[in-house]
């Protein structure tokens, strides 16, 4: 996969700490600079997914909200 392609995921529904294990497991098979779009409802996403690109070496390109959906943009370290 290029740096420019991006791969999208639906956790929506999923409650903490799902969407950020998920997220993980997606990042391990892609390469650095490979880049995953997810989108969470959980009300701790935006804490936990920033917690988590920190520790974990990932560039967290975006945050936005909609209502009660939250997208990232998270490029792999």
């Amino acid at each position: 996969m290029t740096a420019e392609a991006e791969i999208f995921y639906d956790f929506k529904g999923l409650q903490c700490p799902l969407p950020v294990l998920k997220t993980r497991k997606k990042l391990q098979d892609l390469s650095a600079g490979d880049r995953i779009r997810i989108e969470t409802t959980d009300p701790l996403s935006p804490l936990d997914i920033a917690h988590f690109c920190q520790s974990e070496g990932h560039i967290l390109l975006e945050q936005q909200n909609e209502g009660r959906v939250f997208h990232f943009l998270i490029q792999k370290g």
